[in-house]
């Protein structure tokens, strides 16, 4: 009997070096961030009778800073209804800080300090970003400051939704842990450079985390630095998703089989909808199928304030076209 192991042996590898490739890159970009990571106090005004309306510690976040003259990024929800709002560095410095413009529909916000010479974090071209690649996050869960989580960029292009029902587009995905008061925080590459804002996780799963991408977070903290809102185009109707019969689709020949049905029509100024009724279900956008609220929430960006558009609606059973302008709304 032959009494040689019958298991095969296979020759294990050193995977020290790699293991302190990877450790030499985390701690290298947390040393060169940690100054430009910021931990966000905020006091809103109570309404307890006990405390007789003085402003009540309200919760906490994160944010980061984009400018050497004091622009900081974080979340609208970190800051919505503050009445103050307190900012600390690592070397413990605490500083008011104001709101100088947020926006609900993507979950930004940008504060502003009384403070120069800061360093700044460089915002990436999320563009560029592909699944599996490094992600670092540092905020401040739980009220522990600056705490540093590692993982990938776990899926790309996720949609989420704001607290005011709009969808947030190129949403990314990671494996990175984040916790309540990580909001706000910056979402890192290997280089220390800022692919996205984190926002949200799913309490009830592990793993799956999201932020916001670094090119929508830069644009919106242009528009609200610049002007303090979001400029985006409405054509001033009420309107509902609503599911098309099969007679319907096959007679107006559409690719969708859902459209976004008018029940009010909101006269105003500002934009152009005279030739909209009622009734009417709105299946396409400047030929671009619609078969949701969002869809038509896409279509109406920024460059659509004063441009005559065409849509094409189904009245009584029928295609129609009509021609709406869309005016200007701030959200």
């Amino acid at each position: 009997m032959n009494n040689s192991s019958h298991f095969t042996h296979t020759t294990t590898t050193n995977d020290g070096p790699l293991l302190d490739a990877y450790s030499s890159t985390i701690t290298s970009i947390v040393s060169s961030v940690a100054d430009s990571v910021v931990h966000i106090e905020v006091r809103k005004q109570s309404n307890d009778k006990r405390t007789k309306g003085q402003n009540v510690p309200a919760g906490a976040g994160s944010g980061f800073i984009i400018s050497s003259d004091g622009f900081i990024i974080t979340n609208n929800h970190v800051v919505d209804a503050a009445e103050q709002i307190t900012v600390s560095f690592t070397d413990g410095r605490r500083v008011n800080a104001e709101i100088k413009g947020k926006d609900a529909s993507t979950d930004i916000a940008v504060l502003k300090i009384d403070d120069t010479g800061l360093k700044a974090l460089q915002l990436a071209n999320s563009a560029n970003l592909q699944v599996g690649q490094i992600a670092v996050a540092i905020g401040n869960p739980m009220g522990l400051q600056y705490t540093v989580t590692a993982g990938v960029v776990s899926a790309l292009g996720r949609t989420l939704r704001a607290n005011n029902g709009r969808l947030i587009d190129d949403v990314i995905q990671t494996d990175a842990a984040l916790n309540p008061g990580n909001s706000g925080g910056p979402l890192l590459n290997s280089h220390g450079q800022v692919i996205g804002v984190n926002t949200a996780i799913v309490a009830s799963a592990q793993g799956l985390c999201f932020a916001i991408a670094s090119n929508l977070a830069e644009y919106i903290a242009g528009q609200l630095i610049l002007h303090g809102n979001v400029k985006r185009a409405q054509i001033g109707i009420g309107a509902q998703g609503i599911n098309l019969s099969n007679r319907m689709i096959a007679a107006n020949r559409l690719s969708t089989q859902t459209g976004v049905y008018v029940y009010e029509i909101i006269p105003d100024g500002h934009f152009h909808n005279q030739q909209l009724r009622k009734g009417d279900i709105i299946v396409e956008f400047e030929g671009l199928p619609v078969a949701s609220v969002d869809d038509l929430h896409k279509m109406l960006n920024f460059k659509r304030i004063g441009q005559k558009t065409q849509l094409s609606v189904l009245r009584d059973g029928h295609r129609v076209n009509v021609e709406v302008t869309p005016g200007q709304v701030t959200l």
